[in-house]
């Protein structure tokens, strides 16, 4: 297949530019990656460029695995040697290539984490608490947004220049940050891309910065300013071609803005823009109930910012339906999945179920699992499954098996069971270890020896005691023993990552292979964009799917919208109009068949764990309101109905 098969209007255009900036503004589902992925295909074929010298920077490494493969299936040349992947992949590689990692004393071990209602918990908690009482830096809510704006390169707008925190309370925080994680030999993920900044900026010679001729960037609204400063001295002096959509911007928590995308031409010169509007994912109503939604964002009057394609496929379904209780919900849509697939003829792949809770979307997949339906669900909130604490403990035993000298993991183990994570008498060790160069484990077990004496280590002695004999004990397992005692089967937080690596197991050697298989798994875990199973995940990750059928559940207010109260008056606005580009990121999944559903009811205990906003109810249950955004839907959109009422005419 030639690169300019079937082309035709503004992809071909787009395809064929020659010019050294592009910028192409496209809404979902209307091609953007299929333009871009020719745009590559004819720099190869008719270019004459060498595949070696393209970089496509993708926002996750599926869709660069998805690009490779259709290159591929085109039959291009050499495709499998453009350099593809996310941007921190290739700051990783650069940096290893380099040996930046070395130079700069840094250990490339990067801490584990996952954020809890705006605070980042396992292996980063310990470090929150070792920091607080240093310096005038917040509650841990606003320490985690510190640590955001550190991996930002300290550039929370848009219009400021990443590298250098400007404010001294951030100087402050920068630096004893950054001499915490050198001591204990860790990274955070996100400082991958402020290191490589620097590394480039200081050192114009590098061969980095002349390795590639043609740099395409998807997802580019996505991108926080230190990311985007990156790409462009990557792409000082090169071809640049940039791929975004100003409403599907959806990470403003890592301070990226849609104003990035926007901004763009006025930080490159005779930048061709291209863009488009037409659907040809969605069928007509969802794309007009869609638009409807996202023009509460702008103006009134403003023109639509996404229409169908002509000639339509066929007629698409749209629903809004509310349940009394969240049991109803799960019960109701567990059977409405039920009845697409035996009398509808839809495949359990073909259907997306999104959730703004975990514990909302369990619910479904338990029902899905019940021998009643026996349809399998795959749930993707992999970033939640270490929040137990017998999850973090289980990992952190596996990496100090693996190497007990390990500090950032040592961290943790001697901190678990304090509220304050014993960072009084973590202080006197550190201190200790820094004048006298020793590393923490040495000093303690100098301490359990009886061989030094070191006041005010006491508790953390003991705590090195027990993880001596129970280190003792794990030794002597093997692997498969080993997985089944820290992830003992049958427990409600074991088993979703027991599941996770089904089938994956059996091909670990030992406990390095084991950890490295979890780690994976669990931090990086890869989203199949087909197979014959219920999709159920989270609204974020939802990103970049299509899906015949795609059902919103939870849409109650508090969740949709996430009602943030620890923002100032000012900050509202721009997160409530975020909220609504996530509720249209959710809607453009679905092809023909899209519902949105609410409960009006919920037990108190389980509102105050997932943040529903409740008002009036009885003692033990709260009333809750369906989402605002369906009145955005529009005239349009059918009238929301009673669940049972719906289901009693056949879901018509």
């Amino acid at each position: 297949m030639s690169w300019d098969t079937g082309l035709t209007g503004q992809h071909l255009e787009i395809a064929a530019s020659t010019a050294s900036r592009v910028r192409v503004m496209a809404g979902p589902g209307t091609g953007k990656s299929f333009a871009m992925k020719r745009r590559i295909a004819r720099l190869i074929e008719e270019g004459g460029v060498n595949p070696k010298r393209i970089l496509a920077v993708t926002f996750t490494r599926t869709a660069a695995r998805d690009l490779e493969r259709e290159l591929l299936n085109m039959g291009v040349d050499g495709c499998e040697n453009i350099s593809a992947g996310t941007l921190h992949s290739f700051c990783f590689k650069l940096l290893m290539k380099n040996e930046v990692f070395g130079f700069l004393g840094r250990v490339p071990r990067g801490l584990i984490t996952f954020n809890n209602k705006g605070v980042s918990g396992f292996e980063v908690e310990p470090l929150l608490a070792d920091l607080q009482p240093l310096g005038n830096f917040g509650a841990k809510r606003e320490m985690t947004r510190r640590i955001r704006a550190f991996e930002g390169d300290w550039a929370r707008l848009q219009h400021e220049q990443p590298g250098w925190p400007v404010d001294p309370v951030d100087q402050q925080f920068h630096i004893l940050l950054t001499a915490w994680l050198r001591f204990h030999k860790g990274m955070l993920v996100g400082e991958l891309v402020p290191e490589t900044l620097r590394y480039l900026r200081n050192n114009p010679a590098s061969p980095a910065l002349q390795q590639y001729d043609h740099i395409v960037v998807d997802e580019y609204q996505d991108l926080n300013r230190a990311e985007q400063e990156l790409i462009d001295v990557v792409a000082s002096g090169k071809n640049l071609s940039i791929v975004g959509d100003v409403d599907q911007s959806i990470y403003r928590f890592r301070y990226a803005h849609p104003e990035g995308i926007t901004d763009f031409s006025n930080r490159h010169q005779e930048v061709e823009d291209h863009e488009l509007d037409e659907c040809r994912r969605c069928r007509e109503l969802i794309v007009t109930v869609s638009d409807n939604v996202i023009l509460g964002n702008y103006p009134p009057g403003s023109g639509h910012r996404l229409i169908p394609m002509q000639p339509q496929p066929g007629l698409a379904t749209v629903r809004a339906v509310q349940w009394p209780t969240l049991n109803d919900e799960a019960d109701g849509i567990a059977t409405f999945i039920h009845h697409l697939i035996t009398q509808r003829g839809f495949a359990a792949g073909d259907i997306l179920v999104l959730s703004p809770r975990r514990l909302i979307a369990n619910e479904i997949k338990q029902r899905l699992a019940t021998p009643v339906f026996g349809i399998t669900a795959h749930s993707f909130y992999n970033d939640k499954l270490l929040e137990p604490d017998e999850a973090q403990v289980a990992m952190t035993k596996l990496q100090l098996l693996i190497d007990p000298k390990e500090r950032a993991a040592l961290r943790y183990w001697l901190g678990i069971g304090s509220p304050s994570w014993r960072r009084g008498q973590y202080a006197t060790l550190r201190d200790y270890c820094e004048h006298n160069g020793h590393a923490p484990a040495e000093v303690l077990a100098q301490v359990a020896a009886g061989q030094l004496a070191l006041t005010g280590v006491n508790q953390l002695a003991i705590r090195y005691q027990d993880l001596q004999a129970e280190m003792g004990r794990l030794n002597q397992l093997s692997v498969a023993d080993l997985f089944g005692d820290l992830f003992s089967a049958g427990s409600a937080w074991s088993d979703p990552i027991r599941d996770l690596v089904t089938g994956k197991i059996d091909d670990v050697q030992d406990a390095v292979g084991l950890l490295d298989l979890l780690r994976t798994e669990i931090t990086q875990p890869e989203m199949p964009a087909e197979g014959d199973f219920v999709r159920i995940m989270s609204l974020h990750k939802s990103k970049g799917l299509t899906s015949r059928v795609t059902i919103i559940v939870g849409c109650i207010h508090g969740l949709i919208p996430f009602v943030d109260n620890n923002l100032s008056p000012a900050e509202q606005p721009a997160h409530l109009q975020e909220q609504r580009r996530l509720f249209y990121v959710a809607l453009t999944r679905a092809k023909e068949v899209l519902v949105v559903s609410s409960f009006a009811s919920i037990p108190r205990a389980m509102s105050h764990k997932i943040g529903a906003v409740l008002q009036g109810g009885s003692p033990q249950y709260g009333n809750t309101i369906a989402c605002q955004f369906l009145h955005d839907l529009g005239p349009q959109a059918p009238a929301a109905k009673l669940g049972a009422n719906w289901a009693a005419t056949g879901y018509q």
